[in-house]
């Protein structure tokens, strides 16, 4: 359940179908996120491991939009 709530944020922050919201770019939703762990909201070594196995770069090549692609630096949530 705990792995299902971060990629589930991480989807809805990006998804570009909302008809409500414009979808995040990656360093976006990776600081959203970093505040949702800093306050205990998702799982931090869960999160950790999100960010340190690459999956949401992986994903955000397969299915963001060119321009939700920027730079993340993750080592500030790493450390």
């Amino acid at each position: 359940a705990r792995i299902m709530a971060i990629a589930d944020i991480f989807e809805a922050l990006t998804a570009a179908d909302r008809p409500y919201k414009t979808p995040k770019k990656l360093s976006e939703t990776v600081k959203i996120m970093g505040f949702m762990e800093k306050d205990a909201h998702i799982d931090g070594d869960l999160f950790k491991l999100f960010l340190g196995s690459g999956v949401y770069e992986e994903y955000g090549e397969r299915f963001l939009k060119p321009e939700q692609l920027d730079e993340v630096d993750v080592s500030e949530y790493l450390g």
